[in-house]
C-alpha cells in the first residue's frame, strides 16, 4: 500500500509469536492488506507483514483506477539491477538471479500488461537483470534515507547506470535492520527519487532469516530451494517490481484506498503443489521453483491470478 516514509499505520495487537507455518492447503486462503492514501510529500509503498495481512477479514474488492501518473512502457521491458548489502552467501544470491532472468515473459508477469499509461501504452512482459553491484557498508541498521544513498552511491559511482527504465533493487542480508519498520511493520517497499537527474525506482527488500522470520515467510521450515529466509524473499521481489511497473512514482493505479495491485493479493497465493526441493510453490520459473504471491488484474475481469 502507499505510506509515508515516516508514518506507517498503528501496530497491529496480533503477537508475531502466534504466526503459525501454515499447511499447504492453508496457503490458498485470502489474507489482503487495507490502505490508505498517503498525503505526505515524500512517499514510500510498503508490503504489510503477514500478521496484518491475516487480520483483515474480507479480500479488497475496490477495482483499481488510473491517475494519471506514467507506468513503466519501455517495449524492450524493465532492467532490474541488485544492490546486495551484508553477508550474502552465493546459493542465496542465485535464488534471487534466476528469478529475475526468468520472471520476464512468464504468464505471471503477463498480468502486469493490464496497465496501461494515458496514451494507451502498456507496461511489456519482460524483465532483464541488467546489473548486479555490492555495496560494501558495515552498518547493521538502515534508514529510508541511507537505502537511498546505497541507490544513489551505485549510480554516482559508475557502478550501475542511471536508468530511466530501471528498477533499483537493495537486499540485504540476514541481520541487517531497517529501522522504519522491517519485520515489524513490512516486508519491503518501493518508491522513487531524482538521482543523477534521472527519476529512478527503487526499493527495499530484506532477508527476513531470524526469530521474526514468519512475519515475512509463509514457510519458516522447508521451502522451494532449501533457504526459507531468500525464497520468502523472492515473493516480496515480486510484490515490489510488479508495484514499481505499475505504479512507478506512486501516482498511477491503485485503488480508492489506495492499495496498489500487488497490495490487493498480498499473502495470497492460488493453487500450490509439492516442491521438489521442499516446501510448497506455485509456479516453476527457469529450473526452480517458487511460491510467490498472487497479481492484481486490470480491465474488465478484475482479480487476483497468477498467470
Amino acid at each position: 500500500m502507499r505510506l509515508a516514509a515516516t508514518a506507517f499505520a498503528a501496530a497491529t495487537t496480533l503477537a508475531l509469536a502466534a504466526i503459525a507455518s501454515p499447511a499447504a492447503s492453508a496457503i490458498t486462503t485470502s489474507e489482503p492488506v487495507t490502505a490508505k492514501p498517503a498525503t505526505a510529500t515524500f512517499e514510500k509503498e510498503a508490503m504489510d507483514i503477514r500478521v496484518r495481512g491475516r487480520a483483515a477479514k474480507a479480500a479488497s474488492t475496490s477495482t483499481m483506477t488510473y491517475h494519471n501518473g506514467p507506468v513503466m512502457t519501455a517495449t524492450t521491458g524493465t532492467n532490474a539491477y541488485v544492490i546486495w548489502y551484508g553477508a550474502w552467501a552465493p546459493a542465496g544470491q542465485t535464488v534471487v538471479t534466476d528469478f529475475l532472468s526468468s520472471v520476464g515473459g512468464s504468464a505471471y508477469f503477463g498480468i502486469n500488461t493490464s496497465y496501461a499509461d494515458k496514451a494507451g501504452a502498456k507496461v511489456a512482459n519482460a524483465v532483464k537483470l541488467a546489473g548486479q553491484t555490492v555495496d560494501t557498508g558495515t552498518a547493521k541498521t538502515l534508514t529510508d534515507a541511507n537505502i537511498k544513498t546505497i541507490v544513489s552511491s551505485a549510480i554516482t559511482s559508475k557502478r550501475l547506470p542511471a536508468d530511466p527504465n530501471g528498477v533499483y533493487l537493495v537486499l540485504t542480508s540476514a541481520g541487517i535492520a531497517e529501522s522504519s519498520g522491517f519485520l515489524t511493520k513490512y516486508c519491503g517497499w518501493h518508491t522513487h527519487a531524482s538521482i543523477s537527474a534521472t527519476d529512478i525506482k527503487y526499493s527495499f527488500v530484506g532477508d527476513p532469516t531470524g526469530p521474526s522470520l514468519a512475519s515475512c515467510a509463509m514457510q519458516t521450515a522447508a521451502s522451494p530451494n532449501a533457504i526459507p529466509g531468500v525464497d520468502a524473499m523472492i515473493s516480496v521481489v515480486a510484490h515490489e517490481l510488479e508495484e514499481a511497473v505499475t505504479d512507478p512514482d506512486l501516482n498511477a493505479w491503485y485503488d480508492a484506498t489506495g492499495a496498489e495491485n500487488a497490495d490487493k493479493c498480498a499473502w495470497t497465493f492460488g493453487t500450490t503443489y509439492a516442491a521438489t526441493g521442499g516446501g510448497i510453490a506455485n509456479m516453476k520459473l527457469g529450473a526452480r521453483d517458487y511460491l510467490v504471491q498472487r497479481n492484481w488484474k486490470a480491465g474488465a475481469t478484475q482479480g487476483c491470478f497468477l498467470s
